[in-house]
This record gives C-alpha cells, sequence and structure tokens, in this order.
C-alpha cells in the first residue's frame, strides 16, 4: 500500500516539531511511490517555462503589434499543452511610482500582456519574485487584480503576508494543479502582516518557518483536492549554472513532504534537471522572453520549455524543447542553437545521474521505471 499525501503531511507535521528536539534524532516518513501518479488516470501535457519579463522594450514592442507575437513559432506549441505555468519577471499595471534605489524596474501595460498570456494558454504565473513591487504596491495589487479577472491562477505575492503565502490550484486539462510560490529574493519586497509584497522566505530545509509555511500550504492543497503539486520557486544567485547544495537539499525535502514537481528560476540561465523519487526538480529553467543583454559565455537567450508528460495517470517524462530569445520574442531553437541547449541539458543534468536522451529538436527525461 503506497502513502498518501495525508500520510506524508501528517510525517511531515511531525518532523516540523521534532525539529525543535534533540539534535541527531531519527525521524522517520512514508516514502513517496514511484512512479508518481495522478488520480484518475488522466492524459496531460503541462508546460513549465523561465522568466516572462514583459517589460521596457517587450512592453514598448508589442504594445504596438499583435500581443500573441511576443511567443514567437513556440505559440502553436505552447497553446497544445493543456497549460502554461511561468514566472511573471514584471508587474502588470500603468499605475504606480518606482521604488526608490533599485537598480531595474519591469512593468508590462496590461492592455496587451493579459491578451498576450491569454493567448500562450497561460494556467498559472508565479508572482514570487524581486520585481512584483518594483513600482509599489499600487502596482503589486493591480498585477494580482488584472490576473484574477483574466482567470489566470496566480501565488507568491498579495496584499498581506497570508495572501502572499496563500498556495493556489491552477485546472489544466483534466489535471487540477495546486502550486506553491516562494522567493528568496529581496527580503525587502516581503509582504508584511497588514501590508502588500511577496512571499519571501528562506528557501532552506531547516529554518522553521519556511517547513511550517510549506506544511500549511501542502495542507490547504489536501483540502482543495489538488491533483498534483509544484513547488514555484525563485530562487539563488544570478549567473550560477548549478544550484547549491542547499537547495538540492531543499527540492528534495519538498518532494518528501508531498511536491510532486519543483519549477525552479532566477538565474537567468538553464540548471540542471534531477529526477528525485520519479519526480522531476527542474532547478533553474532560464529565461523564456525578455529584452536583457546577452552574455555569450552563459547565452542567457537560450532556454527550454519543459513539458511534463501524464500518460494514464502516471508522471511519464519531461520533455525539454530549446528556444531562444530574438528582437524580444521567443523562437523554437534550430540548428546549432538547439544543439547547444540539447548538450548543456545533458551534461548538467548528467552531474546528477540523470538520463538524457534525445528527442528530435530537444530531449526526454524519462520519470517512470520501464
Amino acid at each position: 500500500m503506497t502513502p498518501t499525501r495525508r500520510a506524508v503531511l501528517a510525517g511531515s507535521a511531525a518532523s516540523v516539531v521534532a525539529l525543535a528536539g534533540v539534535a541527531g534524532s531519527v525521524r522517520t516518513r512514508p516514502r513517496r511511490p514511484v512512479p508518481a501518479t495522478v488520480p484518475g488516470s488522466p492524459d496531460a501535457r503541462l508546460g513549465f517555462v523561465g522568466d516572462v519579463m514583459l517589460g521596457r522594450n517587450v512592453d514598448d514592442r508589442w504594445s504596438k503589434e499583435d500581443p500573441a507575437g511576443v511567443w514567437g513559432s513556440t505559440l502553436d506549441s505552447l497553446r497544445a499543452l493543456d497549460g502554461l505555468f511561468l514566472n511573471l519577471e514584471c508587474c502588470l499595471s500603468a499605475r504606480g511610482e518606482r521604488r526608490p534605489n533599485q537598480t531595474y524596474y519591469f512593468r508590462a501595460d496590461p492592455e496587451w500582456s493579459l491578451p498576450a498570456l491569454d493567448a500562450a494558454g497561460t494556467a498559472f504565473t508565479s508572482l514570487a519574485n524581486n520585481h512584483l513591487l518594483d513600482y509599489g504596491p499600487v502596482a503589486l495589487l493591480d498585477t494580482v487584480g488584472h490576473l484574477n479577472r483574466a482567470g489566470i491562477a496566480n501565488a507568491g505575492a498579495g496584499h498581506d503576508r497570508g495572501a502572499a503565502t496563500r498556495p493556489t490550484v491552477a485546472s489544466a486539462g483534466d489535471v487540477d494543479v495546486g502550486v506553491i510560490a516562494l522567493t528568496d529574493q529581496s527580503r525587502s519586497y516581503r509582504a508584511g502582516p497588514d501590508s502588500p509584497g511577496t512571499a519571501w522566505t528562506p528557501l532552506r530545509r531547516g529554518d522553521p518557518r519556511t517547513r511550517q509555511r510549506v506544511t500549511d500550504a501542502l495542507r490547504v492543497l489536501d483540502r482543495r483536492d489538488a491533483d498534483l503539486v509544484v513547488a514555484s520557486l525563485h530562487w539563488g544567485p544570478n549567473w550560477e549554472v548549478r544550484p547549491a547544495g542547499g537547495q538540492r537539499r531543499f527540492a528534495r525535502w519538498l518532494i518528501d513532504r508531498g511536491v510532486d514537481a519543483v519549477h525552479g528560476h532566477s538565474a537567468h540561465v538553464l540548471q540542471g534537471v534531477e529526477v528525485y523519487r520519479g519526480r522531476p526538480i527542474v532547478y533553474d529553467a532560464g529565461d523564456y522572453v525578455d529584452d536583457y543583454v546577452v552574455k555569450p559565455d552563459l547565452h542567457n537567450d537560450r532556454s527550454v520549455r519543459a513539458e511534463l508528460v501524464i500518460e494514464d495517470g502516471r508522471l511519464d517524462r519531461l520533455h525539454l524543447a530549446p528556444v531562444e530569445i530574438v528582437d524580444e520574442r521567443v523562437e523554437r531553437a534550430t540548428g546549432e542553437v538547439a544543439a547547444w541547449v540539447r548538450e548543456r541539458v545533458r551534461s548538467l543534468s548528467g552531474e546528477f545521474g540523470t538520463t538524457v536522451e534525445r528527442a528530435g529538436r530537444g530531449v526526454s527525461i524519462p520519470l517512470a521505471p520501464d
């Protein structure tokens, strides 16, 4: 008999209490079943991309053209998904004042950016990042309001700490996906007990506040009967191609506690993928669309669209499709660029013992044993 998510949560609650106990004491927890399964045996394809920054030059261009054009030649692939999950690296507002002493400010006009997100079949946007408060609380609250009215699930920011840290459920085909959105970036942007901000928290498995916050979120999603749980994390330093040891430990802890997939972003570059107990950890998906200066040695204009393939209710594989940013839009990568992305994924993921197989222009990572 395999443990339910509720049983895993019960073990998680016990471990939070035990954290304050005697050092070195042994804690037990139910082992997650492999392969991972979804109730009802559905077939689905869920897409995950990294940072989507629709401000500055991207805003200037696409506010005057067809909003769907920002997705370039990837649009049909996005529409073929059952739902797209992304990190929204800007606020959506025509209001607000710049916060002082910031280097970069990202804001997009909702008149075009909301239709663009809708055109791509966006199911969920993470707002737990270091740019949602660039134009102050008015623009942050505008962003949440615009997304809610557009029917796009979101989490990671809100009018106070409770709202910012509250998980959500996004519908993607026949799968109800619970999402927990957290960030360890820009502590000054954190929501307070009575003030707007983001779901900032130390993303360390040993931090009691974080452990309790995750446990509480998982309980909420369990009560809401989420079929699958994703942790969307905006974390770690920029321009690092490998996750730190603490990130790896935290990601594995999340899966031990009931998360089914970890969706990382923030570094602006691709990092490797690890498979832990049949569940994918995308440490960093890179940047999907923006107007950033390209670092030739890191190729931050190249990334992937990660597609979690569910077959007959089983998390079967993760397909990674190479993409590149060209003139403020995202395009399917081909030729040398696609080859570079494939090799980057293969080499970095191989360091975790991950099996990476060629699949057309991209690669596929098996999740379920044969």
